[in-house]
């Protein structure tokens, strides 16, 4: 199984060193960054300049990976393919298929991204829209011979009440998204954190969606009980410190929250699982800097690589 990371949590350093430091810490894969060069996404990275991307930087992106035995287990690019505001939309659809077409010429299998939603009508309209845009973003990728996946994050940042902002966080919305969609090359890029703190039972999603998941996201939850009584299942309202702030649960690195990894990796070994598992470091405790996120991601490492190759 391959083991990476996302890269977007190290800034300021260039892909052949994140791949350097993948390979010294003993990472197999990545899983890379690419939204727009012009970006302020947080938790975001432009490691590829996939629009003006040239037969040269791919070749020397292939050298590296040679070089540091790194794959690549997707390209990363996640917004709301369904924003209200049609240029902006459109931005955002070229850039996605920007994103495809480079992940063809690097042998990458897969692309991630979101759905999103159109706050601006129901949930019926959004799904109606979605299954003409994301028809259109599976043949691309078919024709490119790339998979296309969602990551289940409901996105609460992206409101100011702080409901969900994507139409795809949950198992009842997957059977829509996979009924309105039914290609073999959608699927998901299933993150168990998100499903913990939305009280959803993820290693049972796990079993349900097993022909869907192409790709895992390690990431991990604090879900505190008793804020959660306090706050209720719609989050903090008033004095929330960043967007993503709904009182009861907290980003944390992998092995620092309530996920079980190595029960969850007897499941994944349970529906036969083996493609890559990749850490997205959100926890702002190990944010100040790429020492602070190195840390954190080591010890990720050295808390998830024992499990998933069985090390006694």
């Amino acid at each position: 199984m391959d083991f990476g990371f996302l890269t977007g949590c190290l800034q300021g350093m260039t892909l052949e060193e994140k791949m350097a430091y993948a390979h010294k810490v003993g990472f197999t894969s990545l899983d890379v960054s690419c939204w727009p060069r012009d970006n302020s996404r947080d938790f975001s990275g432009s490691d590829i300049d996939v629009e003006n991307l040239t037969d040269e930087e791919v070749e020397k992106i292939k050298s590296d990976q040679s070089k540091y035995k790194i794959k690549f287990s997707s390209l990363a690019y996640y917004d709301n393919m369904l924003y209200p505001d049609e240029e902006v939309r459109k931005n955002y659809s070229d850039h996605l298929k920007a994103v495809i077409s480079a992940a063809q010429k690097l042998n990458t299998p897969l692309v991630g991204c979101f759905i999103g939603k159109n706050q601006t009508k129901s949930l019926s309209e959004n799904f109606d829209e979605f299954e003409i845009i994301f028809t259109d973003f599976v043949k691309y990728a078919e024709d490119h011979n790339v998979k296309l996946m969602i990551e289940n994050c409901p996105m609460p940042g992206w409101q100011e009440d702080g409901l969900p902002g994507t139409i795809s966080y949950s198992p009842e919305l997957w059977d829509e998204m996979f009924k309105r969609v039914p290609s073999k090359s959608f699927g998901l890029n299933f993150d168990p954190s998100h499903l913990d703190w939305l009280h959803i039972d993820y290693l049972q999603a796990l079993r349900d969606y097993k022909d869907r998941i192409f790709h895992i996201d390690a990431k991990d939850m604090i879900v505190d009980d008793k804020k959660f009584s306090y706050y209720g299942i719609f989050g903090k309202k008033l004095n929330r410190e960043h967007p993503e702030d709904l009182g009861f649960w907290t980003p944390v690195i992998p092995g620092l929250g309530d996920i079980n990894w190595a029960q969850f990796y007897d499941v994944m070994k349970e529906i036969g699982y083996d493609d890559c598992l990749s850490i997205e470091h959100e926890d702002r405790r190990f944010a100040a800097d790429n020492a602070e996120v190195e840390k954190g991601l080591e010890f990720s490492f050295n808390h998830l690589n024992p499990i998933i190759h069985d090390f006694k």
